[in-house]
């Protein structure tokens, strides 16, 4: 009896422990992690002074801006904002049904009683990444500056 006892006490435990996982990691299973986004780091490992225009076009892409400075010197413009959302929810419960009953000359004869617990709960998390890259050319399209800037809020 003092097994069974055990046995129903590790199930409830377990039963609790499975159902309950936590909003960093929904949202570490659905992040995605391309290795081709734009990121500071692949700003600093990869642009160079003295790149041409088509090389940081292979790099980054696309700028969203052009722009020409008082020498009609090219300012490309890279901005990018992207919004995580994480919701969690997460919920268990415990039903039992008890079974009592009594033998008769036509059959067993019972009834049953079903306690039952259950909780469940929630959370959501929101979170903004900013990047601005500037990149300034030369006469001759080449990167002769650069700089960025990354805010997460």
């Amino acid at each position: 009896m003092r097994s069974i006892r055990i046995t129903f006490i590790l199930m409830l435990v377990a039963m609790f422990c499975v159902s309950c996982a936590s909003v960093a990691e929904h949202r570490k299973a659905v992040r995605n992690n391309d290795s081709d986004r734009l990121s500071v780091g692949k700003v600093q490992r990869e642009i160079r002074v003295g790149m041409s225009s088509a090389e940081v076009v292979e790099v980054l892409g696309s700028p969203n801006m052009v722009t020409t400075d008082e020498k009609r010197r090219e300012v490309w413009v890279y901005d990018k904002i992207a919004t995580d959302h994480a919701y969690s929810t997460s919920s268990g419960g415990v039903s039992a049904l008890i079974l009592g009953g009594l033998a008769g000359g036509s059959g067993a004869v019972g009834g049953g009683v079903g306690p039952s617990f259950s909780k469940g709960s929630g959370a959501s998390s929101t979170s903004q990444r900013t990047l601005t890259i500037i990149i300034k050319f030369d006469e001759q399209n080449k990167v002769r500056d650069f700089a960025y800037r990354q805010s997460s809020f």
